[in-house]
């Protein structure tokens, strides 16, 4: 069932007689602002890791697949900041790098040839990973959020 004052806002926002108001038009531009033309976005995967798993107030472990690159990243929040260290398999080519993002944020760490990097001291909540390869689209991580 609808509820009436529901209905009856969503008939004056089409109808143009109720403004969108500015906050909330101006966190559409940010979040759109956030997007990477042509990104191929990797999906959360299921990870069976044993190594490196450690207990509920250790690192978080998640994975991330597409593209034919796996991104593996380990999460730690301590004293209100998030460090993260990952690595992208297999090793992209020489000048790649990716950027650790989150909304207000960019760190972008060029890769060793192990595919590995690290990023430290960003802000709780959202982030994402992105890859940049030569001659290849990029591939980001969808946005996982990060409590400390």
């Amino acid at each position: 069932m609808i509820n009436d004052e529901y209905f009856l806002a969503a008939l004056r926002l089409a109808s143009g007689n109720d403004p969108i108001p500015g906050h909330v038009s101006a966190a559409a531009r940010d979040a759109f602002g956030l997007r990477v033309p042509r990104a191929v976005t990797a999906v959360p995967a299921e990870w069976a890791a044993t190594r490196g798993v450690r207990g509920a107030e250790g690192p978080h472990m998640v994975r991330f697949v597409a593209a034919g690159l796996t991104f593996d990243l380990e999460v730690t929040v301590g004293d209100g900041l998030i460090d993260v260290a990952g690595q992208v398999c297999p090793a992209p080519a020489e000048g790649s790098h990716v950027d650790v993002r989150t909304p207000h944020l960019t760190l972008t760490r060029h890769l060793a040839h192990s595919g590995q990097f690290a990023a430290t001291g960003l802000p709780p909540g959202w982030l994402s990973v992105v890859c940049h390869r030569p001659g290849q689209a990029p591939v980001q991580t969808r946005w996982v959020r990060i409590r400390p």
